[in-house]
């Protein structure tokens, strides 16, 4: 059983291995698409850990009788999980695999996000319930990271909505991609249908300055580009002023929210469009290839770094008639729902 895989590694058909987002990732890399370059501490080395530290039956026994609508005794549950998950030593091997790892991605800040073996499922979206870390340096860091998001996998939220849908809560496993960092100018979400109406003939783009959690949890508001998908012909162009941007603390030695902090954005940009028309429809582009492969559309989360469109993760969105309206399924619907996607 492989602990740690490269994206390259890995496709669209390793979600157990590797969870949505991490297979995802890999399947992107496969079709050339710009991923920055990554590898996934897998789903087999999540339950190893909970084996190994003889976890299992005291998380479930925490978890047996547990009302999910008592709010303040889920509360409660969570926060033990998660302090065993966190407090328990990780085997000394797999720490050091993952260390190797670091050193071969060439160190430096990195993304360490989660990726449960159950997110962007058609039944069910676990999309946003995770976390995830940015900016995150050094080997010890990444790797405490690492066992903060198995931890997170007990978030009260995550446990609720398992409950809901009907999946056991030992049985549902958690990969976690480690991904070279994009310092974005400029970020943000692409989804290659129009979210509201479900228009297949659109593609709508969101884009602020810096770090594109801050779009993503809606913290600020995005200028917002509509095109034709077929054209790439710009239809409509919303410009948000901007005034502050999240980025990247450099004196932060943790792998928390310390790593990244509020700055102004210069006064010349704070009303300036985020990106060019010539940027807009390059991006789009990009956004009509991964759905042309995929053949379904896409929620995209994408970053410019230099100049360089990278794109972040992607996943499906699925929209469907309901009595009362449009609902909307996938990374989508987190985000709508407020969460930071995991």
């Amino acid at each position: 059983m492989k602990r740690l895989v490269w994206f390259q590694e890995v496709d669209k058909d390793d979600v157990g291995l590797a969870g949505g987002k991490g297979s995802n990732l890999g399947e992107l890399t496969k079709a050339k698409i710009p991923v920055p370059p990554g590898f996934i501490v897998t789903s087999h080395t999540y339950f190893d850990f909970l084996g190994q530290s003889g976890l299992k039956p005291k998380i479930s026994d925490l978890l047996s009788n547990l009302d999910p609508n008592d709010s303040a005794r889920l509360q409660r549950v969570a926060d033990e999980i998660k302090r065993l998950i966190t407090e328990s030593k990780m085997p000394g091997d797999v720490a050091a695999e993952i260390r190797r790892a670091y050193r071969e991605l060439g160190e430096g800040p990195v993304a360490v996000r989660s990726s449960s073996t159950a997110e962007d499922l058609v039944e069910a979206s676990f999309a946003g319930q995770q976390s995830t870390f940015l900016n995150v340096i050094g080997e010890e860091n990444v790797v405490a990271a690492v066992q903060a998001c198995w931890a997170s996998l007990f978030e009260a939220r995550a446990i609720f909505y398992r409950g809901q849908v009907g999946f056991e809560h030992l049985k549902v496993g958690i990969a976690v991609p480690v991904q070279r960092m994009v310092q974005s100018n400029r970020s943000g979400v692409m989804f290659t249908i129009e979210p509201v109406s479900g228009d297949k003939t659109k593609i709508v783009i969101e884009a602020i300055y810096g770090l594109g959690e801050a779009v993503v949890s809606g913290a600020l508001t995005p200028d917002l580009y509509v095109l034709d998908k077929e054209s790439l012909s710009i239809l409509q162009k919303t410009v948000a002023r901007q005034d502050k941007q999240f980025l990247r603390n450099e004196d932060s030695t943790t792998f928390g929210e310390e790593n990244n902090r509020w700055l102004e954005v210069p006064k010349d940009d704070v009303q300036l469009q985020k990106l060019s028309d010539e940027e807009i429809a390059a991006l789009a582009a990009i956004g009509k290839r991964v759905e042309e492969y995929y053949g379904a559309p896409q929620d995209i989360e994408w970053a410019e770094e230099n100049g360089k469109m990278h794109i972040l993760q992607s996943r499906p969105v699925t929209v469907s008639r309901e009595p009362d309206g449009l609902a909307l399924q996938g990374g989508l619907a987190a985000r709508n729902q407020g969460g930071i996607p995991a």
